[in-house]
């Protein structure tokens, strides 16, 4: 694996090196000691995926709030999503930046999202699959998201929206998230 660390520290865009034979393709997507190198020191205790039927579907930009705050390693396995973090971490220096970058079944890149992050995606194509890798179980009502057109941020999303929650739709912006950041 290649760790390429983004413009927000700590979170890491991270290139498989795929071994190709006449079989097909073999490529390690964890492994302890070379996530230690960048500091991961935590368990994974959470596998998820999510599997989206339409182009332009978003969903986000979930965290969870802290104790119960989470790092969160994503792939797409299938066709192609556009993700998207925002550092939340008040004291960083790039609080409220966010990093987005392309996703795909075919360039094998994962996302590296350390704790104090929003995340979210949207959908490049029909028939979209994620894997998330969580340090933290969910738990319920301890989930928190920021509005996904938020002013602040300005997330320049690649595509109209096609279908998003009601939830994920109503999340607050960052000044009432935040309070003293209106402005």
């Amino acid at each position: 694996m290649i760790f390429q660390e983004t413009t927000l520290r700590g979170a890491y865009l991270i290139d498989l090196e795929p071994f190709t034979d006449e079989r097909g393709m073999f490529a390690r997507t964890f492994c302890k000691q070379e996530f230690a190198a960048i500091g991961h020191n935590k368990e994974f205790v959470q596998f998820n995926h999510s599997q989206n039927q339409r182009q332009g579907t978003l969903r986000g930009m979930h965290f969870q709030k802290a104790p119960f705050s989470e790092i969160k390693l994503i792939r797409c396995i299938r066709g192609r999503v556009f993700d998207v973090i925002v550092d939340l971490r008040a004291q960083s220096p790039t609080f409220l930046q966010y990093y987005g970058v392309e996703l795909s079944e075919s360039n094998l890149r994962m996302i590296y999202v350390p704790e104090g992050f929003a995340h979210g995606f949207q959908t490049l194509e029909d028939h979209t699959e994620l894997i998330y890798h969580h340090t933290a179980f969910y738990t319920p009502g301890q989930e928190r998201g920021i509005h996904y057109k938020d002013p602040r941020i300005k997330i320049e999303w690649p595509a109209a929206t096609s279908i998003i929650s009601e939830k994920d739709q109503n999340y607050p912006f960052i000044a009432d998230t935040f309070a003293g950041l209106a402005g």
